[in-house]
């Protein structure tokens, strides 16, 4: 059998996971969590910090941090909940909007080269093992669970 923690290693390093700023857009360097948080709050409908902390297994002090750091640069809002002041609501901001979209335009353009070098059974057969390994890794008690 390989080794698995060197291919998941390699993996790792080619996605660029390691790299501090993971991409740029619109002129700004975007660090791989600020993306993630970006994704999430896009993706979800004016969640609640809380929510986005913890779908991305993120502890909130950590989390607060980014989102002051996303708030400053002017691509996320932060608003009181109006039904419970101690709750607060993320969107983001139209800056915001565009860079989520460019980094998602950035990543599918990535995933459509990487998958160019592959046949339709090859493409098929990954995108369902990794739907295997991310249904695995949500069962298992040692993998981060958000």
């Amino acid at each position: 059998m390989e080794n698995l923690r060197d291919m998941f290693q390699g993996m790792t390093r080619r996605f660029g996971l390691l790299n501090k700023v993971c991409c740029t857009a619109g002129g700004l360097d975007i660090s791989l969590i600020q993306s993630h948080i970006l994704y999430e709050i896009d993706k979800q409908h004016q969640p609640s910090m809380q929510q986005v902390a913890e779908t991305l297994g993120t502890d909130i002090t950590t989390f607060s941090r980014q989102i002051q750091n996303l708030v400053k640069m002017k691509l996320v809002q932060k608003t009181p909940d109006p039904n419970d002041r101690r709750i607060y609501i993320l969107s983001l901001t139209i800056e915001g909007k565009f860079i989520a979209e460019t980094i998602d335009q950035q990543m599918n353009s990535f995933l459509a080269e990487v998958f160019s070098h592959m046949n339709e059974f090859e493409r098929q057969t990954v995108i369902r093992s990794i739907q295997l390994l991310n249904d695995a890794m949500a069962k298992s008690k040692a993998c981060c669970s958000p």
